[in-house]
């Protein structure tokens, strides 16, 4: 029986807050899965929070200008000056890891929000008006994902050329149907839910319930497919760099690192290694906090009693009971 208020005839729809669980927001989460102790979200956090504090104080900590060239000490190796030595041009390295990885990390998460917010949106909206308009978003869905990001990448630069608009429209194009088809799934469920039929009830517009009841409270799996998301925009990014999509000179970031140090990879192998670690600490440290996530969730719902359905009595047992 459920315990959830029952509204009002004269409740306004503004008033059906105390009737709608509660919504996380990505910090709650963040706090509930640390409070949760499983060591994949724990090791994740800490990684991810050492590679973000590197980045922010990056126009402080950071030990030269990244384009600065000194072509008398190229390839040099670690020293107290250049504690990862130089690259070819005598730039050093770790500065340029350090703005690199603002980049390569600004690309990727600009590029997940907007894939997220989007995707979730037309998820929601599929889900709640149903008929022609969800199996144009699902039949979309289903055709946008056989396209790889890269194939849309080499399309868009061939019609617009290089440069952080294309590359972020590249990976955004196709980026939002996992998310899309996640909402969906979510919001059938939550249609379902008593506060919506109040909701419904109460004459509240259905664009209404999409962002006041049904996204919020899909918030939880959309956020941890964000975090898993989020280490594929990051290697994606720094693939179409190394390919030379992405970053243009003068700027950089890991990928065009990469592309950088690959006729130098015998001489001097750490140009290659570095960056190819910062991409993978990074990429496997997000995904470490969305598994956790998803750990929890998964763990949350085992709980949860399952009612066992009682089959009805056979008519035979009936008859005999009646003689």
């Amino acid at each position: 029986m459920s315990t959830r208020p029952v509204p009002r005839p004269n409740q306004r729809p503004s008033e059906l807050r105390s009737a709608t669980p509660h919504r996380p927001n990505v910090l709650s989460l963040l706090v509930r899965g640390a409070q949760g102790r499983h060591w994949t979200f724990a090791v994740g956090v800490v990684l991810l929070a050492l590679v973000l504090l590197v980045l922010v104080l990056t126009p402080w900590i950071s030990p030269h200008d990244p384009a600065t060239q000194d072509l008398g000490n190229r390839l040099a190796g670690p020293s107290a000056d250049h504690w990862f030595g130089t690259d070819h041009l005598g730039r050093d390295v770790l500065s340029r890891l350090m703005w690199g990885g603002r980049f390569s990390v600004t690309i990727a998460a600009i590029t997940l929000v907007i894939c997220a917010v989007t995707g979730s949106i037309i998820g929601a909206l599929a889900a709640r008006r149903g008929g022609w308009l969800d199996e144009l978003v699902m039949r979309s869905v289903d055709v946008l994902i056989c396209f790889p990001d890269v194939v849309i990448a080499l399309f868009l630069i061939a019609l617009f050329g290089t440069g952080y608009g294309t590359l972020i429209a590249a990976l955004t194009i196709t980026g939002w149907t996992p998310f899309a088809r996640l909402m969906r799934g979510l919001a059938l469920e939550i249609n379902s839910k008593d506060y919506v039929e109040a909701a419904e009830i109460l004459g509240s517009p259905k664009s209404y319930i999409v962002f006041r009841h049904v996204i919020p409270n899909a918030s939880r799996p959309v956020v941890a497919m964000g975090f898993l998301r989020f280490g594929h925009k990051l290697i994606t990014v720094g693939a179409l760099s190394y390919l030379g999509l992405g970053v243009q000179p003068p700027d950089s970031d890991w990928g065009a690192m990469l592309l950088d140090a690959q006729p130098y990879m015998e001489r001097a192998p750490s140009l290659g290694v570095l960056p190819g670690a910062a991409i993978f600490v990074t990429a496997l440290s997000v995904t470490m906090i969305g598994q956790g996530l998803d750990i929890k969730k998964r763990r949350k719902r085992a709980k949860e009693p399952t009612a066992i359905p009682v089959p009805p009595p056979s008519t035979a047992l009936v008859e005999g009971e009646a003689l």
